[in-house]
């Protein structure tokens, strides 16, 4: 099984599409460079662009249906956006960008320019979820063109597939808290043997596919648009990229919402403990809800990991749960309360032994289909996040904070913990960040959501993203509530400040609380 356990998605109408919050990104100094020789990317600027980007005509025409969804209404419009392939060369080898657009539906007002929406992984797929998103943010589609679009590298972007489905399944026995030597082996070897097949499948683009060069993008995408300002509504991993694209272009700014905000003062160590933090918060408040005691059902839930780690469950389909896809079933439904009693019941007929039912969670979280084929999500975010996280943590140092991971969480912490060291191992590129540059002095102010019950990106990253935007920029709105992400997920006090905000400039209080 491909192992994607930096967890982090965006719910769009009723559906989980699965992706990882990334941990850091930009760019800087020597260290920074590729292996390829890629220049830092803040040595790169976007001044003096061939007419031939700025000046593209976009040809909007009927989305065409995917491998992996259907072609949307006749409202929805697609069309290629020509980018440079290295942005220290924009008059070079360009690639191209799938966008998608519904235009603004009048009768509110004034138009106001586009909205740009990135629903996070990274590698999440703009162009497969906005149609489902847009009864979501229907208000808005009064006065903005809805836009969104598949990031480089990602889906119908030069999307990028390290693995076949065969290999995907065949590594489902690969322990991903190894025990013994032998284990450790596995472990880091078929982290190896991925890295070298996204090396593979990308050529070239694998060293191109970071967090700041899809925030240049973002600006070529502003400029051919017709916008004079980007308006803009990041979801969990996309306001990392907000952030990043406010710190290079903070005259640009117009009104940006991020939403589920990423951390970004941890390195990519620090968001896995934030993420072990977040999700064994949101178990706990799951366990409540039912009536148990936190630390006891933790415990209970451990053990049956732990067990599951010597001897698979049977399934209905023949496959076996695994320790390693029990957790990310276990996952899945703590994006939504709503979700909360499929879990009930996932663990109820784990612990009789039947692992049917997560077994299933885990397959919808790896977008696996009853015929065994698997989305590319999980293979784009580990292409990026790889590319922008400059840590590597060794065996060793994984192994001396294992403890402290399993002290944060006793479900999550293991897993968490060793995925540090696994999932950028022996990567083919150097990355380029400890964590991500998002001071934007002198930037409009920003508006960051953070949800008390966050368990992907928990709501601490607001402040710190407040804090890092810098003083009279980054303005934090709080909802206490349950799930990833708080927009369209049930509170009015939320969607109404959101709506002031992008719809009329209203910009709330700094630390404006809805209950």
């Amino acid at each position: 099984m491909l192992r994607c356990v930096r967890w982090a998605a965006v719910v769009a109408a009723g559906l989980l599409v699965a992706g990882c919050s990334g941990g850091s990104s930009g760019g800087g100094g020597d260290e920074g460079k590729a292996r390829s020789g890629q220049p830092s990317p803040s040595s790169v600027t976007s001044a003096a662009l061939p007419a031939s980007l700025t000046s593209q005509k976009l040809d909007w025409g009927r989305c065409k249906a995917t491998s992996d969804s259907a072609a949307p209404g006749d409202e929805w419009r697609c069309a290629t956006l020509k980018v440079p392939l290295d942005w220290a060369k924009p008059d070079g080898a360009t690639i191209g960008l799938a966008l998608i657009r519904a235009k603004a539906s009048g009768g509110s007002g004034k138009r106001i320019g586009s909205l740009l929406f990135n629903f996070g992984g990274p590698g999440g797929s703009g162009v497969s979820t906005m149609p489902y998103y847009a009864s979501t943010v229907s208000a808005l589609r009064a006065r903005y063109d809805l836009v969104s679009w598949d990031p480089r590298g990602v889906g119908a972007s030069e999307g990028i597939r390290c693995r076949s489905d065969k290999d995907i399944q065949s590594a489902e026995s690969i322990d991903a808290t190894p025990d013994t030597p032998a284990e450790e082996t596995a472990y880091f070897q078929d982290a190896a043997d991925f890295g070298k097949g996204c090396e593979k499948a990308a050529g070239t683009l694998i060293a191109h596919v970071s967090t700041t060069d899809t925030a240049r993008d973002m600006d070529l995408m502003r400029q051919v648009l017709g916008d004079t300002k980007m308006h803009y509504f990041g979801i969990s991993y996309g306001t990392e990229l907000g952030g990043v694209y406010a710190h290079l272009f903070p005259e640009k700014v117009g009104r940006l919402i991020l939403d589920a905000v990423v951390d970004p003062t941890a390195d990519s160590v620090g968001q896995e403990k934030n993420q072990a933090a977040g999700f064994q918060r949101a178990l706990d408040d799951y366990l409540k809800s039912t009536g148990q005691d936190p630390d006891q059902g933790s415990r209970k839930i451990a053990g049956l990991l732990k067990r599951l780690d010597a001897t698979p469950l049977p399934t209905s389909s023949g496959r076996k749960l695994t320790q390693s896809l029990a957790i990310t079933g276990i996952v899945l439904p703590l994006y939504s309360q709503d979700s909360w009693p499929t879990l009930t019941s996932a663990l109820k007929a784990a612990e009789e032994g039947d692992g049917s039912e997560l077994l299933s969670l885990a397959d919808q979280y790896n977008e696996r289909d009853s015929s065994g084929h698997y989305g590319t999500t999980t293979h784009s975010q580990r292409v990026i996040s790889c590319l922008d996280d400059k840590e590597r943590p060794t065996l060793a140092e994984t192994k001396k904070r294992l403890a402290e991971f399993e002290k944060i969480s006793p479900v999550f912490g293991d897993f968490l913990g060793w995925d540090s060291a696994g999932w950028c191992h022996d990567w083919p590129v150097a990355g380029q960040w400890d964590t991500p540059e998002v001071n934007a002095p002198g930037a409009a102010p920003i508006l960051l959501v953070g949800n008390t019950g966050d368990p992907a990106t928990p709501y601490e990253g607001a402040r710190r993203m407040a804090d890092e935007l810098g003083k009279g920029v980054g303005v934090e709105l709080t909802w206490k509530g349950e799930g990833h992400g708080a927009y369209g997920s049930g509170s009015d006090c939320v969607d109404s400040t959101v709506n002031a905000y992008l719809l009329s400039g209203s910009v709330p209080k700094d630390g404006k609380v809805c209950s």
